[in-house]
């Protein structure tokens, strides 16, 4: 980028690194009446908007996260502090925040209701969120994550950090919000619906073995459709706990939260009726389909079935 490298006032340095990213945003070296240049002033023409946290930052390599806070919505920054109380301001911190289901906590009803994300959402996976945060807090070794790159590295190849299960279970649950929509269920369509049934013969295949596996999965945990990279097809996956299969570089597609406080308020003891209710009116096949396209980006499925008129 075009501007001078002697900068003296740290709250112009987001204008800097930002400048590439918002196009809108030019820089001009201010001069003195007698042309020289002068380096500690740098004027911007055309606004940007100014983040919501300070500024005070001594490490460059910290900024890009700052700076791209109001983008990355479930990235908060908290200064670290001494031992005795004092700041110390050459640290900071990655927190996590909660993230908001993509519709009104009320839009699933009647098949999900408010109730039961109020709880579900607004209490267990605000606490997960909470203690995972506790627990980073306590060393920054495993700063600068995302949370796709936080649950992979503390799954430890199947000798799990003890942040896994928190990191894992807040990634399963944003999924799994996004995995649901109004008006959903029903079937796929185009692309995705071709791609079930050549992986599984049918639509109705698919949906008996995704019952199947949600019904049988001892406990609690998770039910998944995921495009396997190397076999370059699509499978259901059985998870318990809090195992997601990005740890095993699997890419899924939607997932079913099985946990029992996942449907006891709406449906007490029965699990066969909330997989129902999940295929019939509330799994999104936009969603799913959308991240099937994402990742043909990095598998290869071949040509697309032509149909024939």
């Amino acid at each position: 980028m075009a501007y001078a490298k002697e900068i003296y006032s740290l709250r112009q340095l987001p204008f800097l690194i930002c400048a590439d990213m918002f196009s809108s945003l030019h820089f001009k070296q201010k001069k003195r009446f007698d042309g020289s240049p002068r380096s500690s002033k740098i004027t911007s023409f055309y606004g940007l908007k100014t983040p919501p946290y300070e500024l005070e930052i001594y490490s460059l390599r910290q900024l890009p996260f700052l700076i791209c806070a109001d983008m990355f919505s479930s990235l908060h920054f908290k200064q670290k502090k001494r031992f005795d109380g004092s700041p110390r301001s050459s640290k900071i911190t990655s927190f996590y925040g909660l993230k908001t289901p993509p519709y009104e906590l009320d839009a699933l009803e009647p098949h999900m209701s408010k109730k039961t994300i109020d709880k579900h959402w607004g209490e267990y996976h605000r606490s997960l969120i909470e203690g995972l945060n506790k627990q980073l807090e306590k060393d920054d070794i495993l700063y600068g994550y995302t949370m796709d790159e936080l649950v992979k590295v503390t799954y430890n190849s199947g000798n799990p950090f003890p942040e896994f299960n928190n990191a894992a279970e807040v990634w399963n649950h944003d999924f799994f919000w996004e995995s649901m929509q109004p008006g959903g269920g029903d079937m796929p369509k185009l692309g995705l619906l071709q791609q079930i049934e050549k992986d599984f013969g049918s639509f109705t295949n698919f949906r008996e073995k995704f019952v199947e596996a949600a019904l049988t999965l001892f406990g609690s945990g998770w039910v998944w459709l995921v495009l396997k990279r190397e076999e370059k097809r699509l499978e259901i996956v059985k998870t318990s706990n809090a195992i997601c299969p990005i740890v095993w570089n699997d890419i899924p597609l939607i997932n079913l939260d099985l946990w029992e406080h996942a449907y006891y308020l709406d449906y007490r003891n029965d699990r066969a009726k909330y997989v129902d209710v999940f295929l019939n009116h509330l799994v999104s096949w936009e969603a799913a389909a959308a991240r099937l396209t994402f990742a043909e980006a990095f598998v290869n499925l071949g040509e697309p079935k032509i149909p024939i008129a």
